[in-house]
């Protein structure tokens, strides 16, 4: 797995956006369990790819937001 940049995550359309959410829920899981089976774990890097799509997503919806009114 490689680790999104927020200049690849902005360039991304709203539904891949959240398509690639939900793999990287999906594969976070898997990574827990892993986790617990051999000790090494990918889990906090999944986790701040998670954030950095939700940020750039809450953002996004602010400056549409703002352009409305």
């Amino acid at each position: 797995m490689t680790t999104l940049k927020a200049k690849d995550i902005r360039k991304m359309k709203t539904e891949e956006r959240g398509k690639k959410l939900k793999e990287l829920k999906f594969e976070l899981v898997k990574a827990k369990a892993n986790a617990a089976k051999s000790g090494s774990s990918k889990a906090r890097e999944i986790r701040k790819i998670i954030a950095r799509i939700m940020t750039i997503n809450k953002s996004e919806d602010k400056s549409g937001e703002l352009n409305k009114k």
